[in-house]
């Protein structure tokens, strides 16, 4: 066995420093992995001076990625070391081991980021189904709490960018949300809609050139006073809202002027009867109103006359309560 650790050593822990392992035993279902710490001094992070005075040790048992469908859980025995700054406020603290291990953290830092990588592939339900396939299965809200705790990536100053706001409790609640309109992507939320909040995150980015905004004076005010030398132009869809209201308008306006809708002709009975009205095209393209009395064509030709004409060939009455082979 004593043979075997080395290369079990370096196949588990060949990316990390500073561990050493001790044993391995392996059950039915879980691997125990047994190991310890190798390094001489340790960083403290509190102030950032290197100490070489032990406290004391304890195990720490984080998981990590399986081996042949079996959990793996490391016994890592950790120390914690006295800060020799007498001005740190921290007078112990412990070691990290760097790839490894995190503060407060349950899992090695490749677990973690093989869990992180199915959250921003699946998220949700779904990666949390592929984690029992990968036999560490975590709930739903584990992968969107790692998701949350990435940090946000360093996005680059739009030379485009839309301004409009957002309701955070319509009617009561409003921000405004920032949008880079060349990748279609938002970039920033500002908590309310006022024309310093605007002017002060415009002023930080002065690589804007275009500023595309609706027709409120807040946000106008708020770019002209963040980014002087950004042209200002409205958003498509206020363009079309606005020709909208207008067209409306003015077709209200001029209601009065429109054609009347022109009435039916009434029945030389005064209206009691029933008919059909047939447009006729004349030769010169010129229609011309007839009216066909169904009641005359009843009493002279029959009761079906009036009706769609019958479909020819025999008819025959089937049950549809019976089987008909």
């Amino acid at each position: 066995m004593n043979e075997v650790l080395p290369e079990l050593d370096e196949l588990l822990f060949s990316s990390v420093e500073g561990v050493l392992v001790e044993s391995v035993e392996v059950s039915n279902t879980v691997v125990r992995v047994r190991a310890r710490t190798t390094a001489g001094r340790a960083v403290c992070p509190g102030c950032g001076c290197r100490s070489g005075r032990i406290h004391g040790s304890y195990l720490r048992f984080p998981r990590d990625l399986p081996i042949a469908g079996k959990f793996v859980v490391v016994s890592l025995r950790v120390r914690r070391f006295v800060c020799e700054e007498e001005s740190c406020e921290r007078k112990t603290f412990v070691e990290q081991v760097h790839g490894l291990t995190r503060r407060f953290g349950r899992r090695t830092e490749r677990l973690r980021s093989t869990l992180v990588s199915v959250g921003l592939a699946l998220v949700g339900r779904a990666g949390a189904r592929m984690t029992d396939a990968f036999k560490v299965p975590v709930s739903r809200n584990t992968l969107l709490r790692l998701i949350a705790s990435l940090p946000d990536p360093a996005a680059a100053t739009p030379r485009v960018v839309g301004v409009d706001e957002y309701a955070q409790r319509k009617g009561r609640v409003y921000g405004s949300v920032l949008v880079d309109v060349e990748t279609r992507r938002p970039v920033d939320l500002l908590p309310d809609r006022e024309a310093d909040t605007l002017a002060a995150w415009l002023a930080e980015r002065p690589g804007i050139e275009i500023v595309c905004r609706d027709r409120a004076p807040l946000f106008a005010e708020g770019a002209t006073r963040g980014a002087p030398q950004a042209l200002q132009v409205a958003d498509r869809w206020h363009l079309w809202h606005n020709l909208g209201e207008a067209a409306e308008k003015c077709v209200y306006r001029h209601r009065g002027c429109l054609r009347p809708t022109p009435q039916l002709p009434r029945w030389p009975d005064g209206g009691k009867g029933r008919g059909m009205v047939v447009s006729v095209l004349r030769e010169n393209n010129r229609s011309r109103t007839v009216v066909i009395d169904i009641e005359n064509v009843r009493s002279r030709y029959g009761p079906s006359a009036a009706a769609e004409p019958a479909s020819r060939g025999r008819r025959y009455r089937t049950d549809p309560r019976k089987r008909h082979d």
